[in-house]
């Protein structure tokens, strides 16, 4: 059942099916003409008046004393970039990861094959992957004294089924027992691997994480966004607030969009790509999430903005998970997102 499909969007929104046909995917190796990290964003926090306590680091060794008031930077953002050469974007790509997740949603797939950040690396885009904040190398800040509300840990139960992997109630904790949606591209022999990605999120952070991503897009400059899931809503506003700077946006399944209004005629310049993978009208959590992205793309278009909707079961490609950038056939997709760079004019 598909009925969220059924209303989307005018034909003329829609990513051309023929796009299908790709050219090639990136093959050989590209020069690595650069590559490190940085941080970028966050505050001092200084906490006063808490009690000293002792405590053993090491097994064996004598009693620590630890001072938890002090100094802090918190609200950092962590970014790892590598630059190819040559170069065959007009601009670095900036990949932004989804909720309870980091970074790794681009780097190596959890069946050990390469991911996104390896497949446009090669097609000649800098690429800069994230952790944001509160999420892997960014590091957490203390709680309840800088985060006020307390960590969310996501189950392996939620994310096979909210991911779309298999349908309402199909998840068991033996592999043998689990139900996977007819056709599913996701590699679930990796299921287990993909859950040691998990880490904790807080609710309470969407502030000081835009702020981070907005610092971030004022560090690299003009910049392509490619955004994920919860990055969506990141992504969009941070267009809103850098609309020079944000020179195309391609969001994989966001979750959450602004609301229609005149706010929008901001972003009528900015080429946009937003892609939705299969089995949308299965899981209550999409079907309540998608309409925002609808809603969007359709209020900036009649604004005179440039939003194409890649529905891609009925651009035949069929089987995709919310993970899309990790199922086997995630390559294909990665070609039409590359094909459509090349069409806005964003590669040399």
């Amino acid at each position: 059942m598909r009925t969220i499909r059924s209303v989307l969007l005018p034909a003329a929104f829609v990513l051309p099916a023929a796009l299908t046909l790709l050219s090639p995917a990136p093959s050989g190796a590209q020069e690595l003409k650069d590559f490190g990290s940085f941080h970028v964003g966050g505050r001092q926090v200084s906490l006063s008046g808490y009690p000293v306590t002792e405590s053993v680091f090491t097994q064996g060794a004598a009693p620590t004393r630890v001072d938890p008031n002090g100094d802090f930077e918190v609200e950092q953002m962590y970014v790892q970039y590598l630059v190819p050469a040559p170069q065959a974007s007009k601009y670095p790509l900036l990949m932004w990861h989804g909720g309870g997740l980091t970074g790794t949603t681009w780097e190596t797939k959890p069946d050990g094959k390469p991911g996104w950040m390896n497949y446009f690396f090669k097609a000649g885009h800098p690429v800069y992957v994230s952790d944001a904040v509160e999420r892997g190398r960014a590091s957490w800040a203390r709680y309840p004294e800088i985060y006020k509300t307390p960590p969310f840990f996501r189950t392996k139960k939620e994310a096979w089924e909210i991911f779309r992997i298999g349908p309402p109630d199909s998840y068991a904790t033996d592999p043998a027992k689990r139900v996977m949606n007819a056709g599913m591209k996701f590699p679930v022999e990796a299921f287990d691997q993909f859950g040691k990605q998990f880490v904790p999120r807080w609710t309470s952070n969407d502030a000081i994480t835009q702020t981070a991503y907005h610092a971030l897009v004022q560090k690299v400059g003009p910049s392509v966004v490619m955004v994920h899931s919860q990055a969506g809503n990141f992504g969009f506003h941070a267009a809103l607030a850098a609309p020079d700077k944000v020179k195309a946006l391609i969001a994989i399944e966001p979750a959450g969009a602004p609301l229609p209004g005149p706010e929008l005629d901001k972003l009528k310049g900015i080429p946009m790509l937003i892609v939705w993978g299969d089995y949308v009208g299965t899981e209550a959590v999409w079907t309540r999430q998608q309409p925002a992205s609808v809603n969007f793309a359709r209020d900036l278009n009649a604004r005179g903005g440039d939003v194409e909707w890649l529905d891609l079961p009925k651009a035949g490609v069929t089987g995709n998970s919310h993970m899309l950038m990790m199922d086997t056939n995630s390559d294909q997709i990665a070609g039409l997102i590359q094909d459509w760079m090349k069409r806005k004019g964003l590669m040399n």
